[in-house]
């Protein structure tokens, strides 16, 4: 099992239990007692996780760190792969979309049909790599300065960038969701061209697996109330959706995709 695929388990197996013993996780994760509290020492440098005596627990105040996008692009991958079909969902042809940074973004880029014909907004250079040879679709980049790793543009030309565009609906990237703190996220020069581009789409969405519900990144982005809903996958957090319901919001709980027998 690789790294990232170890560190995904931890982290969901102390999500779900509270708490887990270094056992429990050597006998889970097939490997050795020290390969796990390597991870244990590195998940919590992250604040991913909290160790405690024997194991690991829940982080008490909710905050992350961001992991590299090499390790993003692997961890949840199925996760990020259904909400992007229920994203995808929303879409229609002849739309002005928005798609946003990040290792979602681009699985929502990817899951787009080959038919689909509009035009394609974004600060991205992987979701415009990814969709620069549809030839239904015009694809527009925003430029701005380029953040490594992601592949992000990001400054002032970014945000007059979106200052002129209108879309039909918005697809945004978060570094966590929280009920109380709303959107947030990791780059703060970032911040203001999301809240431009919320401004100026009729529909903004919220792209975030259940990972990053009712977690605090550094910086906050907007309230719940901002946006028109949520799109996550199946382990959808209670307090979140209530706090979008309450204003008017949705939240759209995607599926994993039918099996053929």
């Amino acid at each position: 099992m690789l790294p990232v695929a170890r560190h995904e388990a931890i982290v969901e197996a102390v999500s779900i239990g509270q708490a887990v013993s270094t056992d429990e996780l050597v006998h889970r994760l097939g490997v050795s007692a020290e390969t796990v509290r390597r991870d244990l020492a590195l998940l919590e440098e992250r604040g991913a996780i909290r160790r405690v005596h024997g194991g690991a627990a829940p982080v008490a105040d909710r905050r992350v760190v961001e992991p590299s996008f090499g390790e993003r692009r692997i961890i949840r991958h199925q996760a990020k792969a259904q909400l992007a079909r229920a994203a995808v969902d929303l879409l229609e042809n002849g739309q002005t979309i928005v798609i946003d940074i990040g290792t979602t973004g681009v699985a929502v880029a990817q899951a787009i049909p080959r038919g689909f014909s509009g035009t394609v907004v974004t600060p991205s250079l992987p979701v415009a790599v990814e969709l620069a040879d549809r030839p239904g679709i015009q694809v527009l980049v925003s430029g701005g300065r380029v953040r490594g790793g992601d592949l992000a543009c990001s400054n002032a030309h970014t945000k007059a960038f979106f200052s002129d565009v209108y879309a039909d609906i918005a697809l945004l990237g978060s570094g966590g969701v929280d009920s109380q703190a709303g959107l947030t996220d990791f780059h703060l020069d970032e911040i203001d061209v999301r809240r431009t581009i919320i401004a100026n789409s009729a529909r903004s969405y919220i792209l975030a697996d259940s990972s990053k519900l009712d977690q605090v990144a550094p910086y906050r982005v907007c309230a719940l109330g901002a946006v028109a809903g949520l799109i996550t996958d199946q382990n959808t957090s209670p307090a979140v959706a209530a706090a979008i319901e309450e204003t008017g919001g949705v939240v759209i709980s995607a599926r994993p995709a039918a099996t053929g027998a």
